[in-house]
């Protein structure tokens, strides 16, 4: 839908990626659109280099996301808002669903309100 604008649909879909999840890496990226990791690290590098996204080192990996000081991060996040509102229905839940860690087995749960009691 974009693609005029960024010159690339991957790009798109990184910027996409990075504003549904917080933060990603290249070969996460390419794994949940089944793309090359290198075609996803060439946009990575490039939005990088133009201070649109920070990137920093955990471990052996580059980890990205926005940069908050970039000068135009509110009207980019509600163009690509808004661009995400033209997507399929399955890609579009796919975006938006987070996925978290499994809950261990028997484990209690504590809603918003209850008081804990905790043995000393």
């Amino acid at each position: 839908m974009l693609k005029a604008i960024f010159g690339s649909r991957d790009k798109e879909l990184v910027l996409q990626y990075l504003l549904s999840k917080q933060e990603g890496y290249a070969s996460k990226i390419a794994r949940f659109y089944d793309l090359k990791p290198s075609q996803i690290l060439k946009q990575l590098e490039a939005l990088e280099e133009g201070d649109v996204l920070v990137g920093f080192q955990v471990g052996r990996t580059r980890l990205y996301k926005f940069n908050p000081r970039y000068y135009f991060y509110p009207e980019l996040e509600a163009l690509l808002k808004k661009s995400r509102d033209t997507y399929p229905e399955e890609l579009k839940e796919k975006l938006l669903y987070n996925r978290t860690a499994p809950r261990k087995k028997n484990k209690k749960y504590i809603l918003k309100g209850d008081t804990v009691e905790t043995e000393l």
